[in-house]
């Protein structure tokens, strides 16, 4: 029988619908028309269109309030060795996103982009002071304190005690993500990232993606932030064991037999940001098996996902696979906290910039004929001359 939570979840989800097709379709018709040779600016096209489909606009979308929204917790399964740092680590960054001074919020306050810290589940006590009860302010911004929605302090020890959290639970953690997602939207955010801070949710995420796709734990399984080949091995005897015991659960079964609070909370970001008409960004490894998540509770989400950098995490391959998404570039990264999310905000708005302001060869006053012999392909022909 559904809980509460349960219930209040699937009417969300049912509320996710389709882009808009005609407007896609005529973004792709300007796309043709713009003074440049067809095609020539590459996946910045395609993302032009996406945009598209995702606002109902084809042009002259405003981009650039943008918002990361980071999710914190702790994961018991850290008992059983499959992480390289200490738990404290997740309380640190979680008090540091709001001081700008992470890797990720260093970017955010470089471009100006807002932070969404939301503690799901971070084991150590953070103080009173630093944290808020909202997720806007009464002047209608994005809080800038760490927003307390803490269900527990972290995960249990699934190996141990058979479940990370109650189904319930579970479903609780992805409403709080749906409500971030309102949150940014009623703060009049654009455009969203998402990412986290949790150690040990290398493990969780890896389970997550390999009981959605049915690969391995070989295939899986990486050093995360630095384990040595003893660590590595128990990290893939305890993904591989989990994936084969939850593989054939429903989604919020696999949460809360042996996922985390933090991808919980993510997956229900995605799918909120979808039911809001709003693009958002996926960041690397976690990022991207929260994504799958969703993407197992509603595959239109990915309709509305953005891809950033290709993760080092070998896992990464098969999420991005199942999502049927590029990531926009790779450059080594393997941070988390969202840290893709403000450059591949750059990319997004390039490929806007270059939609809305670009003009056509009919608003240039430019003979567009020489444009119908390259469509046609006889510039080969002029080569072969």
């Amino acid at each position: 029988m559904a809980n509460e939570y349960e219930e209040q979840l699937m009417a969300l989800v049912g509320r996710i619908d389709e882009p808009d097709h005609e407007a896609m379709a005529a973004a792709e018709k300007r796309q043709e028309f713009l003074a440049k040779v067809p095609g020539s600016l590459g996946r910045l096209e395609d993302i032009s269109v996406k945009i598209a489909g995702i606002t109902g606009k084809v042009k002259d979308n405003d981009l650039k309030k943008q918002c990361i929204a980071i999710f914190s917790s702790d994961n018991g399964v850290v008992q059983e060795g499959v992480a390289s740092a200490p738990q404290s680590v997740t309380f640190s960054q979680t008090i540091n996103f709001p001081r700008r001074i992470t890797g990720m919020s260093s970017q955010a306050k470089y471009f100006g982009i807002d932070v969404l810290d939301v503690n799901v589940g971070v084991k150590m006590d953070i103080p009173e002071a630093l944290c808020t009860k909202d997720m806007v302010t009464e002047d209608g911004r994005i809080a800038r304190k760490i927003v307390d929605r803490r269900l527990a302090a972290g995960t249990k020890n699934f190996v141990k005690e058979g479940e990370s959290m109650t189904r319930e639970e579970a479903a609780h953690a992805m409403l709080i993500g749906f409500e971030a997602a309102d949150a940014m939207k009623k703060a009049g955010i654009e455009l969203a990232g998402v990412g986290e801070m949790g150690i040990g949710n290398t493990t969780t995420g890896s389970i997550m993606i390999g009981a959605i796709t049915g690969v391995s734990a070989d295939q899986l399984v990486g050093r995360g932030g630095g384990l040595d080949d003893e660590g590595l091995a128990i990290k893939r005897k305890v993904v591989g064991d989990a994936v084969e015991r939850v593989k054939d659960m429903d989604t919020l079964g696999k949460l809360s037999a042996a996922g985390g609070f933090d991808i919980a909370a993510m997956a229900g970001c995605y799918l909120g940001c979808a039911k809001n008409h709003m693009p958002v960004v996926i960041d690397g490894f976690i990022s991207i098996s929260a994504a799958v998540v969703a993407y197992e509770v509603n595959p239109m989400v990915a309709e509305y996902m953005f891809a950033s950098h290709k993760s080092t995490e070998i896992g990464y391959v098969a999420a991005i696979e199942k999502l049927g998404l590029k990531p926009m570039f790779d450059l080594g990264m393997r941070l988390g906290e969202g840290s893709g999310c403000p450059i591949a905000f750059k990319v997004i708005e390039a490929a806007e910039g270059s939609m809305s302001l670009m003009l056509t060869l009919e608003e240039a006053d430019i003979n567009g004929g020489y444009l119908e012999h390259i469509k046609e392909g006889h510039f080969l022909d002029d080569l072969d001359d």
